[in-house]
């Protein structure tokens, strides 16, 4: 296990250790929160680092990742445990046929931790080899309200119920990233107890590094075309912007396909590794794809 960062520049170098890239703002803020224990909340674009930070925090410090994926529909049982009804139904079946007939005993041993499957919150809550783990929170403005009022009750306190077994409390908080595409606008009493961060889209240079970081077979001339092209492609009326995670994604199609330089046949070829969307993709082909590469080219060239 890793000590905590001591300072934002350690935080900095721990992250960038892990390949991960950050301004000294998220930084600053990423050290506040493991310094003070409070929640992080992360929002931005898809595809701009958000989730990345919670994994690499955990490898950095040696932490077990604990992640829970939000979905709409998703509710406190299946966010903290379930029962195992399948080996609960074998149990009763193995005590009628053995002629077991306490029942007090056997309803206690049926909602016991021998039968519990844990969820991401309650497994965030027990001791972990190494530490307290990193609980990241993916997409919470997938959710319902009712869900996110829940999840306020079980972060002020670090504690989770089950009505057969009592409350269950950290005995040492989760390091906890929240993170959301703002889809929706997450409440403001949840915003309250965290620190908060807006992840947008890095600048030329910081992409940049970044692509160094992730995708180092990458020529120098082809990242610095690669990045300019999708800086370039963001400017554009597109139903989906691509983010950092499609710039790495590109790249490393275009190291497969051993490019060496962009031009608008590799582009159209390849589209689908930046673009998500058909109309998005028909739009930038052809005549529109040799537009922005040539103006992505002459701001590359020196003045």
């Amino acid at each position: 296990m890793t000590a905590l960062p001591n300072s934002i520049d350690a935080t900095q170098a721990l992250l960038s250790a892990e390949g991960y890239v950050c301004g000294r703002a998220l930084a600053t803020v990423t050290f506040l929160a493991l310094t003070l224990g409070k929640p992080l909340f992360l929002e931005g674009e898809p595809g701009t680092g958000k989730t990345e930070i919670a994994k690499s925090l955990a490898s950095a410090l040696g932490r077990r990742l604990i992640r829970l994926q939000c979905y709409e529909g998703l509710d406190a049982g299946s966010a903290v445990y379930e029962w195992n009804f399948a080996a609960q139904m074998i149990a009763i079946r193995t005590a009628e046929a053995a002629g077991d007939r306490d029942r007090e005993t056997l309803t206690s041993d049926l909602f016991s931790e021998r039968y519990l499957t844990e969820r991401p919150l309650l497994a965030a809550m027990r001791p972990q080899p190494g530490g307290a783990p990193v609980l990241l929170i993916d997409e919470l403005d997938r959710t319902d309200e009712p869900f996110e009022a829940f999840l306020l009750e079980a972060l002020s306190d670090f504690q989770v119920t089950i009505p057969e077994l009592g409350t269950i409390k950290a005995p040492e908080p989760p390091i906890v990233i929240i993170t959301s595409n703002r889809t929706r606008e997450v409440h403001d009493a949840l915003k309250r107890r965290c620190l908060y961060h807006w992840v947008g889209y890095p600048d030329f240079e910081r992409e940049m590094q970044i692509l160094r970081a992730r995708a180092p077979e990458a020529t120098e001339s082809l990242s610095r075309e690669i990045v300019a092209f999708v800086q370039a492609l963001r400017s554009e009326d597109l139903f989906k912007r691509p983010g950092v995670a499609e710039t790495i994604d590109w790249a490393k199609c275009l190291i497969a396909l051993d490019a060496i330089a962009l031009s608008p046949q590799v582009i159209s070829d390849t589209l689908g590794a930046i673009l998500k969307y058909q109309d998005d993709i028909a739009a930038m082909q052809g005549s529109e794809a040799k537009r922005i590469l040539d103006a992505a080219k002459a701001k590359l060239e020196p003045a």
